[in-house]
């Protein structure tokens, strides 16, 4: 786990992952503030490829930036694991309370229940779904908006 971590805190490193397997979220401009094994926090700002008609982000993007701070999590407990578990994305469910302008940080504190979740797919190898919730917030701590993400770990076969 150190080692993904430790990857994926190089910031050239990360830009160059998000621009070979997610094109639209290096375009968004999505970058990674924090990762440990317990907790994540991803970036967006309000820029021209992020903004709506009206004036704030668009709300795709900050769907990116609240997926990968779930997901990198996912992935750091997944790295070089055997055996190998595949990881989904289910379902999504947002609410949004401000506008999001200027640079939004999504928080995402639930490394654990993911380690758990991913442990018992591994030791059962039954398929298994958590809701996992970022935070969004602006840079004066308001929350802008709160994203519950369903993740489903499955063993490969």
């Amino acid at each position: 786990m150190d080692e993904f971590i430790k990857l994926v805190s190089h910031p050239l490193r990360f830009r160059f992952f998000l621009f070979l397997k997610l094109p639209a979220a290096f375009l968004a401009g999505v970058r990674l503030k924090l990762v440990s094994p317990h907790r994540a926090e991803a970036t967006v700002r309000f820029q021209h490829w992020t903004k709506n008609p009206f004036r704030s982000t668009y709300f795709a993007c900050l769907g990116m930036a609240a997926e990968m701070s779930t997901g990198i999590l996912a992935m750091a407990h997944l790295y070089k694991r055997n055996p190998a578990i595949s990881m989904l994305v289910t379902r999504i469910e947002s609410n949004f309370y401000k506008k999001a302008i200027g640079i939004t940080t999504f928080t995402c504190d639930q490394g654990h229940a993911l380690l758990q979740a991913i442990d018992k797919t591994a030791a059962t190898g039954e398929a298994v779904e958590l809701v996992v919730t970022s935070i969004g917030r602006n840079e004066e701590g308001l929350e802008v908006a709160r994203f519950q993400i369903t993740w489903s770990f499955k063993r490969k076969a």
